[in-house]
């Protein structure tokens, strides 16, 4: 078994520390903090078990206590609420600082500039075909008394739930996205892939074999995170406008006379108004608002399907790949290409002064 190789130090006078600086500043700006050399080790830190089991007790302890307190004097449903939400804040704490995590979500913010800059023709390739097969579900007698019956807590969950697996699906798929990269870069040579990145000159003096290097797991963890945010803020927007259609198509096409017709058979019996007046975050909307309840709940739910439907054929659809994850393979590339050069400045950095953290470049 041959060894793996190790940095690939480059003969040039370029400045290391520079160097450093510049690949590290790309990293952050780009949502690939774990590529730090730093960083990365103390990542692999904090996933260790001896960290994740005793932050996983104390969040369960305080949700516990959180959630039991408001379940006491209000309602048990409340009360899970509550604990859940306190769980997920103790864990966005840690993922947000100690993992770096934030460094990703400022990135994101700015990816979703430049993701609404694709709508134009995300809606005329995904949406046409889609639209067309949702509006029959729209129309259905039996979509509308599921949706309707429903809680919102339910509609809620409903929607979660295909999230999930929507991002199971992706978690599953995108790894493979991320080793085909890593081979194109192995294969056609760092220079080219540092091509219009801070790094671009050092990168020419970069041996070719610097990319064989292997990225480590929370590397390709990172890479993979960069996928599944700019896929889902895709299916996001148009679940969003898929949403917008069906609200705005109902008020137009769907009369009260119909909704009751469909629905009050089984919301009556309950004693339930039908329509009745949508409510959203705890507020009431005033009467003769245009959209019902019942309109927006069935519209949510089918919109959240869109977007499972849209997750499963925007990664298996060839032509669909092609055209829309040609910028991410492209940026792919580019990360896979800085690494390589921000390691053989590091150890260039290392070899001149064993004392030096390269990580710690000003």
């Amino acid at each position: 078994m041959s060894a793996q190789p190790g940095p690939v130090v480059p003969d040039d006078d370029h400045d290391p520390v520079v160097t450093v600086r510049e690949a590290e500043h790309w990293f952050a700006t780009h949502g690939l903090p774990w590529f730090v050399e730093a960083v990365d080790a103390r990542v692999v830190e904090l996933l260790k078990p001896s960290r994740l089991v005793p932050l996983l007790a104390v969040a369960g302890v305080l949700g516990a206590l959180a959630g039991g307190l408001l379940g006491g004097t209000v309602d048990a449903a409340s009360g899970v609420l509550l604990g859940a939400s306190v769980v997920v804040l103790v864990l966005l704490v840690y993922v947000g600082g100690p993992l770096r995590v934030a460094t990703m979500a400022r990135w994101a913010a700015r990816r979703v500039v430049s993701e609404l800059n694709l709508l134009l023709p995300l809606v005329t390739r995904a949406l046409p075909l889609l639209l067309l097969f949702m509006t029959f579900l729209f129309v259905n007698t039996e979509v509308w008394q599921v949706a309707s019956t429903m809680s919102r807590t339910t509609v809620w969950g409903t929607v979660w739930l295909f999230t999930a697996i929507g991002a199971a699906f992706l978690l599953t798929r995108l790894p493979e996205e991320v080793r085909r990269v890593e081979a194109m870069v192995v294969r056609d040579g760092v220079a080219g892939a540092c091509s219009g990145t801070p790094v671009e000159a050092a990168a020419a003096h970069v041996r070719p074999d610097a990319a064989h290097v292997p990225l480590t797991r929370t590397q390709r963890a990172n890479l993979v995170l960069v996928l599944l945010v700019a896929q889902s803020l895709q299916v996001v927007l148009l679940a969003v406008l898929v949403l917008a259609f069906f609200v705005v198509f109902g008020m137009l096409a769907i009369s009260d006379d119909v909704v009751v017709s469909w629905v009050a058979p089984i919301l009556e019996p309950q004693g339930r108004q039908v329509p009745s007046p949508i409510t959203l975050f705890g507020f009431e909307a005033p009467a003769g608002f245009p959209v019902s309840n019942e309109l927006f709940q069935v519209s949510l739910f089918l919109s959240a399907f869109a977007g499972l439907y849209f997750t499963v054929y925007a990664v298996s659809d060839a032509n669909y790949r092609e055209q829309f994850f040609a910028e991410l393979d492209s940026e792919l590339e580019r990360a896979v290409g800085v690494r390589a050069v921000y390691r053989a400045a590091s150890a260039r950095l290392a070899s001149a002064d064993p004392a030096v953290d390269p990580s710690a470049a000003p």
